[in-house]
């Protein structure tokens, strides 16, 4: 590879590197909990796989998947979901597993959920 090709990325991580976390939840032993179920839309969303966000069902604006911002956009509004569902007393699992996955594509954090 040159320098001036671009590797595919998901946010900040390759996408060879989403598409073994994605093979990784899936291959979990089933029934998925809330968390896992959130992992995976989160990443599939994030992949291009679906048109709707895990949280806010906005549609992604480019035809590859969503660009980082819209990225960054939902990981705040899963963190904003996080925090008034735990005050609700809902279950919070689903939300839990979408930021934690989002947050990891975004760089926020190294630990892949």
């Amino acid at each position: 590879m040159t320098s001036d090709e671009t590797v595919p990325a998901v946010g900040v991580r390759p996408l060879d590197e989403v598409f073994a976390a994605i093979d990784r939840v899936n291959r979990r032993p089933r029934p998925w909990t809330g968390f896992e179920h959130g992992v995976l839309g989160a990443y599939r969303w994030a992949a291009g796989a679906q048109v709707a966000a895990p949280v806010t069902a906005a549609a992604t604006a480019g035809s590859i998947g969503p660009c980082l911002a819209q990225l960054l956009a939902e990981c705040q509004a899963a963190a904003v979901r996080l925090h008034l569902v735990r005050t609700q007393g809902a279950d919070h699992t689903y939300v839990l597993g979408v930021h934690r996955a989002l947050a990891w594509l975004c760089g926020l954090h190294e630990d892949r959920p």
